[in-house]
């Protein structure tokens, strides 16, 4: 079958021509002809594979453009890279592979268009199209691909037991793909990640973290967190996920079974929002629950401070899993941290707790909103109306007390400077006594947020001090 279509890109005939020039045979391979046939747009990424050097390929393209682009040359894996316009080219030459038992870089030959398809992950991703100008266009499928892509399949072209083990990274892979493709993983494939599970110790933090951001950032994440927990990942990658796993009783009472509750947050939040962040907070939003969960006999299981304990441990997991300690990694503390807080006021929403709300939450207020309209995950069609009706009391609450108080990223309406000058004061306890007095009258609205209205109370203030005012 010939697919000249899906080489439509000018770029596709300079290759072809610059491969000629060379005398070598090129390909294009893997994503690109697979997003293709799925019909899933324009793909950014193209990878090259040529019969003889990707490197000197890579070079006599670039060449032939009309930018005349860098190129990238990596060495150390015989591969080179360049941009053209807003698309990225990665040239390899074919190779076969072979793996040493504690490392997932292979040692590499030398090989034929075969061979590489070989090495390929899956076969939906072995799929190649020729650039040769004798079969321009025409598809080279080995492992039929092209029938594991319309049954929705993900197998490994070779013996998966050998392929999990020789690149662990793949096993990770496997599950994405079948999370962002909503394809199902072949059982003994399956069976060879849940037998090889323990091999992801060899790969390194960042490299996991990229494939657990491709599922977080899938339509649908709750298929590839199911598929690592029953393969037995999760425990390796995210242990405190598992801990959530399993209902207990005593005397009759039960709890939810926090795991899959979290799961359907994740689901639900990624109906809303892109925002990589505010998912990874759905995601951890109840982890503090298993170290806190508690059984009395008048009120039943409780999970006192699970936020608190949640936030804390928000941070040791970024830090185990190499992530950036940076403002990223707060925004989700402070999710985790307030994930309650919108749910208390739902009942009882007056203007002083929504103005400490807004106060505390700051430019991330919506964001927090998201994250508990995506944590009701009732089945009962009446609770389930009834929270979101409360929740849209608070925001428009938050709109009108906002409107009003200005209480987001509070500034205060007197500086410190300004208490000085007015009882004369060198730097001292006092000027912090009388800034907080002044912020805690806007919160409860006592006073509005205003200069003079907080000016007449910081004298006020400064009396009970026993400060004197400068006249």
């Amino acid at each position: 079958m010939n697919h000249k279509q899906a080489l439509k890109h000018p770029i596709f005939k300079i290759i072809s021509q610059s491969a000629e020039a060379l005398n070598i045979d090129s390909y294009v391979i893997g994503g690109f002809v697979r997003d293709y046939l799925l019909q899933r747009g324009n793909a950014k990424d193209i990878d090259i594979v040529a019969v003889g050097s990707g490197i000197s390929l890579a070079k006599q393209v670039a060449k032939n453009l009309p930018s005349q682009p860098a190129v990238q040359v990596f060495k150390t894996y015989g591969t080179a890279m360049l941009r053209y316009n807003d698309i990225e080219i990665e040239f390899v030459g074919a190779r076969k592979e072979s793996y040493s038992e504690h490392s997932r870089n292979p040692i590499v030959e030398n090989g034929t268009l075969k061979d590489d398809q070989n090495r390929r992950d899956f076969t939906i991703n072995a799929l190649a199209l020729s650039l040769k100008k004798e079969n321009y266009g025409e598809l080279l499928d080995p492992f039929n691909g092209l029938n594991d892509l319309d049954k929705g399949i993900i197998q490994t072209p070779l013996n998966p037991d050998i392929t999990y083990s020789d690149d662990p990274l793949r096993m990770m892979r496997a599950i994405r793909f079948a999370t962002q493709l909503n394809f199902k993983i072949e059982e003994n494939s399956l069976k060879a990640i849940a037998k090889n599970k323990d091999r992801i110790k060899i790969i390194t933090k960042e490299r996991i973290v990229v494939e657990l951001n491709k599922i977080l950032e899938s339509e649908t994440p709750s298929i590839g967190f199911l598929l690592l927990e029953k393969t037995g990942l999760l425990q390796y990658i995210l242990p405190e996920l598992v801990a959530l796993k399993g209902i207990d009783e005593v005397e009759g009472q039960r709890h939810k079974d926090n795991f899959y509750h979290t799961l359907e947050v994740v689901d639900n939040i990624s109906k809303t929002t892109d925002n990589l962040w505010l998912r990874w907070a759905a995601l951890l939003h109840d982890i503090g629950k298993a170290p806190t969960k508690k059984f009395h006999k008048k009120i039943g299981w409780t999970f006192h401070a699970h936020e608190f304990v949640g936030a804390k441990m928000v941070y040791r997991l970024f830090k185990r899993l190499k992530m950036p300690l940076n403002d990223k990694m707060k925004f989700v503390q402070k999710m985790v941290m307030m994930s309650s807080r919108p749910i208390v006021l739902a009942s009882d929403v007056t203007d002083s707790a929504v103005r400490r709300l807004v106060f505390d939450a700051g430019d991330h207020v919506d964001d927090l909103m998201t994250l508990c309209e995506a944590d009701i995950t009732t089945k009962n069609p009446r609770k389930f109306k009834k929270y979101h009706n409360n929740f849209k009391k608070v925001r428009d609450k938050i709109v009108e007390v906002e409107e009003r108080d200005h209480v987001r990223n509070f500034q205060p309406p007197i500086s410190g400077e300004e208490i000085m000058a007015a009882f004369n004061l060198k730097p001292s306890r006092e000027i912090g006594i009388i800034k907080e007095a002044i912020k805690e009258a806007i919160l409860e609205g006592d006073i509005p947020n205003e200069h003079n209205a907080a000016y007449d109370l910081m004298l006020k203030e400064g009396k009970k001090l026993g400060l004197k005012e400068m006249i």
